[in-house]
């Protein structure tokens, strides 16, 4: 007997048919994307193939699942095109390591996947655009990774080490291996590179040393010119003949090959101050006894212009400077009282009191007379004026150094450099950490040809990169967009993302360039196919 119909009966049936329509659509598109999804991929790590099957989408996916350890600089590519997986992919990596190339004479320390000396240079004169001329230099000729910088040069080899010049017949052989045939042996600071002139293939030793050099510098002294109310107008008598000073300076000097290359300032020290010059002057014809006095409202501890210590700078008592003007160019004051001057009239109380002798120089903050060389002197006790270069509270020269000397009275003679507290010569300027510190647009440029020949960017990808950046930065390290808040030679945008390479980022056009060559290659495979986008939609 069949079953009679119902209305509960009608609803189980629909539900149990809707139900196995969605189960038998959900089969069917688990299993087309399984046989989508499964790939049988390549993959090759510095030379070694394995071939693997694989349900991940991205190469950076299945290196990982693989445990293959991926550095910053090291290079992955995929045939598929950027970082895309696809059926019978070949996944290529390359381990980077560092050595250091010559562009134009600045070292830059260089990452690079080259296997030989001949390689590494390859890649720049694939992209060769400007004279630039590339030496690569071979930090350790023993490297761990590449077991010995190959030179792979077709031919013979020039080597040329202290001073002498020999042929390696076979270029094929690693650095190390050509050295030690010859007899050459190398120090931990020597160097050692590889570059090309025309055809011929130049292996080089460089011998480096360190050491000191001591040197004498000689403080040219001053001379200053005091008013002398006892002596007749126009009439000049030398109360102090003057004497050069002398420093002491010690460098660090690094020699290549028994030629200077840099210097730095270890220390210098004071052997000799300067002694100044001291002329005193009658006051001129048409000054009145009251100006070379204290000045009205003066406090009683003022003095009139006085010399001490044998600088001809004013010395103070009782809170007040007297002093007359001097041609050194320092000026001094103290509250209350004013210098003994040779010009102008009465300083009011507590105010400043002495004038200029001729340039109309400004006084301190307060008493003291000023000088020929417009500088001012610095408030306090003393008016004894500071050195040019350094902190010294004596009377000071003809360098006409402006003081910032407060409290004491002292008013030593001082040397035209004063205190020396810097430096001369190769001193660092913050690079000491940065691979490309600065460069110019050519410089940066070279440096890139060589990063993306490795890529395989070469011919139309470089001519792209090129138009890339000039549209983006013109290749200034240094460029940023106003408005955006884009930085650098690739204008990365937040620009602190370039910090996954280095934390020079703002500085280091290298930097720089690696991360915006490895942006290109994830984000579009080639500058090329950036360039395209970069045209339609106007940035990339």
């Amino acid at each position: 007997m069949a079953r009679r119909w119902t209305p509960q009966r009608f609803a189980r049936l629909r539900r149990i048919r809707v139900a196995a329509c969605a189960l038998s659509v959900t089969a069917m598109m688990v299993g087309t994307f399984a046989v989508g999804a499964r790939k049988t991929v390549a993959v090759t790590v510095n030379g070694e193939t394995t071939t693997v099957v694989t349900y991940a989408m991205s190469a950076q996916r299945l290196l990982a699942r693989m445990g293959v350890d991926v550095k910053t600089h090291d290079l992955v590519e995929s045939s598929a095109g950027g970082d895309r997986l696809t059926d019978h992919a070949v996944v290529t990596v390359q381990s980077a390591y560092q050595t250091t190339i010559t562009i134009d004479g600045q070292r830059v320390p260089f990452w690079t996947t080259a296997t030989s000396a001949a390689q590494l240079l390859g890649f720049f004169e694939a992209n060769e655009h400007a004279a630039a001329k590339i030496t690569v230099d071979i930090g350790n000729i023993y490297n761990k990774l590449t077991g010995g910088m190959v030179i792979d040069a077709d031919g013979p080899v020039t080597v040329i080490a202290d001073g002498k010049t020999s042929v390696a017949p076979n270029g094929k052989l690693p650095a190390a291996s050509i050295l030690d045939a010859k007899g050459i042996t190398v120090g931990k600071d020597d160097r050692v590179s590889v570059e090309r002139d025309g055809d011929e293939t130049i292996l080089r030793v460089q011998r480096v040393t360190v050491g000191q050099e001591t040197r004498m510098t000689t403080v040219t002294h001053g001379t200053q010119t005091v008013v002398d109310p006892s002596l007749a107008p126009g009439e000049s008598v030398v109360r102090q003949q003057g004497e050069d000073g002398r420093i002491r300076q010690v460098y660090d000097v690094t020699y290549v090959d028994g030629e200077v290359e840099s210097e730095t300032l270890a220390s210098e020290t004071v052997v000799k101050l300067a002694l100044d010059t001291i002329i005193a002057v009658g006051p001129s014809s048409g000054s009145n006894g009251s100006d070379d006095a204290a000045g009205s409202g003066g406090t009683p501890g003022s003095s009139g212009g006085s010399m001490s210590g044998g600088s001809g700078a004013t010395g103070g008592s009782s809170g007040a400077t007297g002093g007359g003007s001097s041609d050194s160019g320092t000026s001094g004051g103290t509250t209350g009282g004013d210098g003994g001057s040779n010009d102008s009239g009465d300083g009011g109380s507590g105010t400043t009191g002495g004038s200029t002798d001729d340039a109309g120089n400004g006084g301190g903050t307060s008493g003291g007379g000023s000088n020929d060389s417009g500088n001012s002197g610095g408030s306090g006790d003393d008016s004894g004026g500071s050195s040019n270069g350094g902190s010294s509270s004596g009377g000071s020269d003809d360098a006409g150094n402006s003081g910032g000397n407060s409290g004491g009275s002292s008013s030593g003679g001082s040397s035209d450099s004063g205190s020396s507290s810097g430096g001369s010569g190769g001193s660092s300027d913050g690079s000491s950490t940065a691979r490309l510190w600065h460069p110019t647009p050519a410089q940066a440029q070279a440096y890139a040809a060589g990063a993306a020949a490795q890529r395989g960017w070469t011919g139309d990808d470089w001519d792209c990169l090129v138009k890339l950046w000039n549209r983006e930065s013109n290749w200034r390290w240094d460029a940023e967009n106003a408005s955006s808040g884009a930085y650098g030679i690739p204008q990365a945008l937040p620009a602190d993302k370039m910090a996954v390479f280095g934390a020079d980022w703002r500085d280091d056009a290298a930097i720089q360039i690696d991360w915006g060559l490895a942006y290109i290659a994830e984000r579009y495979g080639s500058p090329s196919k950036a360039w395209q986008h970069s045209e339609e939609v106007g940035w990339y």
